[in-house]
């Protein structure tokens, strides 16, 4: 285990020892196992609210969507892509949703898979929070991560490996969205994603409910994202067993899983 490594499991085997993860014993698998297996990710407070917050640098951890398995049926959850990963020989340090999808499991708007475009950018006016213009794409093309509203990487839009589009976007350019309100009332869970300026991809999902202002502020304030997109909210959901995340929505739509590069 290298330094950084060492010091990222600190705070997880202090909390391992006072019962507060589940045991080593419990996750089926041994210390050096259960080391390798631990996620890039931290418990993060901001202001009044509670986080938990992954920070991935593609140079170093393997970022890859999921929708369909070899079958053609939707993966359906998050344990169920765990699963299939496991039983292909791969350790996935977490998993998260990846964005908005219809009734039918389909993804709203662009979503790329290993370069194969899926379904089509969806563009112009609608009601919803992914019709909150600007829209964005997170996406991963020459190995590095990014954050653009639709319209910029329509403009110029490069080769695309992974993609998924989702709204609306909560940070532009350093600048909040312009339809959040600071007095906004209306609360929930949430989970999004930014990309700092050194290329590190930060995905963030709040414990408790939030607004749309405070959420957005977390990624500019905080966590140092001049871009940012909101992945949904409700059926928020992150897959973290080494450090005892286990949400278990059914019926989810695409996915993100992160894994360790190695060599």
């Amino acid at each position: 285990m290298d330094f950084l490594t060492l010091l990222q499991s600190a705070p997880l085997l202090l909390a391992l020892a006072k019962g507060a993860l589940p045991s080593v014993a419990a996750l089926g698998m041994g210390f050096g196992q259960w080391v390798t297996s631990l996620p890039p990710c931290r418990d993060f407070a901001f202001e009044t609210s509670g986080y938990l917050i992954c920070e991935v640098d593609p140079k170093r951890y393997q970022i890859e969507f999921f929708w369909k398995d070899s079958a053609g049926q939707p993966y359906h959850s998050l344990h169920n892509l765990e699963a299939a990963q496991q039983a292909a020989g791969r350790t996935m340090l977490f998993g998260i949703n990846a964005g908005m999808y219809h009734p039918n499991l389909d993804p709203v708007g662009l979503y790329v898979e290993h370069g194969q475009e899926m379904t089509s950018v969806k563009v112009g006016t609608g009601s919803g929070n992914f019709s909150m213009q600007p829209n964005g794409i997170f996406y991963l093309a020459d190995g590095k991560a990014a954050v653009r509203s639709t319209k910029s990487l329509l403009g110029r839009r490069p080769r695309l490996e992974f993609a998924t589009q989702s709204g609306p976007m909560l940070v532009i350019d350093g600048q909040l969205h312009p339809k959040f309100r600071p007095d906004s009332t209306s609360r929930k869970t949430r989970d999004g994603v930014g990309v700092r300026d050194d290329g590190v991809a930060v995905f963030a999902i709040s414990n408790g409910t939030v607004t749309f202002h405070e959420f957005a502020r977390l990624f500019r304030d905080a966590l140092g994202c001049r871009n940012a997109l909101f992945l949904d909210g409700s059926i928020s959901s992150l897959l973290a067993p080494a450090v005892g995340r286990n949400d278990d929505y059914w019926n989810l739509g695409p996915m993100i899983g992160v894994f360790r590069k190695h060599g």
